[in-house]
């Protein structure tokens, strides 16, 4: 017969066992995801994805984030926040969070923009990734940041782009094939307003200025 000390060591080991199990290991206790998500699509989710296989919390950085919005950039950032978490489950949003980083058009001031965001966020010492698919020449900020350690993607959902998608969505068309299911409802939602008038006017004729 087991003595009680030896059932309670067993009892303890169990546990021990059964929390490791559940319990995930990561590689970073934070990725950063660059990205205007102009809009949110299957590409950028995928990433999403495999970011939060890899790293405790996400950071999305989300670019263009003034005020302004015009035919490149119709979302402002809190509601690509809300089109962006519409898609995931509850756990998951609680693990994503948001800097926003407005447009800074000097490559050492946007950096160190971006930094600072970003350490107002994570806890000292942390081990800070960043993730990313280097699509083109536009991707070359992927480098300015050696201190951070690359998690480099190669092929995403045949690399989307979001640019055809928002035209294609100015001429009335939600090409739902490319996106979540959160996205297409919020974009579905978001065609009803004044605003989105507004900017497919602008589009239809080659208009790139701010709305007023």
């Amino acid at each position: 017969m087991l003595s009680l000390c030896r059932i309670f060591a067993l009892h303890g080991a169990t546990d021990e066992f059964t929390k490791s199990e559940i319990t995930p290991m990561y590689t970073f206790d934070y990725l950063v995801f660059i990205g205007r998500f102009q809009p949110f699509h299957l590409a950028h989710m995928q990433t999403i994805e495999i970011a939060l296989q890899q790293s405790q919390k996400l950071i999305l950085a989300l670019g263009s984030a003034q005020s302004e919005r015009n035919i490149k950039n119709p979302f402002l950032a809190v509601e690509r926040e809300r089109m962006i978490l519409s898609n995931f489950s509850e756990q998951d949003q609680q693990r994503i969070e948001f800097v926003h980083v407005i447009d800074v058009y000097n490559d050492t001031k946007w950096v160190q923009l971006l930094k600072d965001l970003v350490n107002q966020v994570v806890f000292p010492h942390a081990k800070v990734g960043l993730i990313g698919h280097f699509k083109d020449d536009s991707s070359y900020y992927l480098r300015l940041f050696p201190e951070w350690q690359m998690v480099e993607l190669d092929s995403l959902k045949d690399s989307i782009s979001a640019t055809p998608l928002r035209e294609a969505y100015y001429r009335g068309d939600i090409q739902t094939e490319f996106f979540p299911q959160g996205t297409v409802q919020f974009l579905d939602e978001f065609q009803q307003t004044q605003t989105y008038q507004q900017l497919q006017q602008k589009f239809n004729t080659a208009d790139h200025s701010n709305l007023d």
